[in-house]
């Protein structure tokens, strides 16, 4: 998608904010609410995929590493002639499994989300702050 077919797309917001509520499904439930505002939007079908991957891994993170509440902020925005989504979610900061070390978890099961976002972000990062912490992936499309 170029910055002209960003313009096109429909106007509705381009900033959306998200509460995560700690219970099962919640990122599932988010997902559904995301994929929704992405087609608002207009991205292409491969682009909004891996928004959503980014989405989840992060919001993920949040949920089991940190103390709630998380809040996701979606924003799309122009730069330098590439269009970018930002994904942001921001949490109380990090706690200690109940009852298990971090060295505990499987590391076939837990540990790539991370990793995940910063192969597919242009740019990434984590602000740590006196509120918690928010992790950010910026993920650009549309170069021309």
């Amino acid at each position: 998608m170029t910055p002209a077919q960003l313009d096109a797309a429909p106007r509705g917001e381009v900033e959306h904010v998200f509460s995560l509520p700690h219970t099962p499904g919640a990122v599932s439930a988010v997902r559904r609410r995301i994929r929704k505002v992405l087609a608002d939007w207009g991205l292409a079908a491969d682009t909004a995929e891996d928004v959503l991957l980014v989405t989840s891994e992060l919001l993920t993170n949040a949920l089991v590493h940190a103390l709630p509440p998380a809040t996701l902020r979606l924003s799309r925005s122009r730069a330098d002639r590439c269009a970018a989504v930002r994904v942001e979610v921001t949490d109380r900061g990090p706690v200690a499994p109940a009852g298990q070390s971090a060295s505990a978890l499987d590391p076939d099961e837990h540990g790539r989300g991370l990793g995940i976002v910063t192969a597919l972000a242009a740019r990434c990062g984590v602000h740590v702050h006196p509120g918690g912490t928010s992790r950010w992936a910026e993920l650009r499309f549309g170069r021309s």
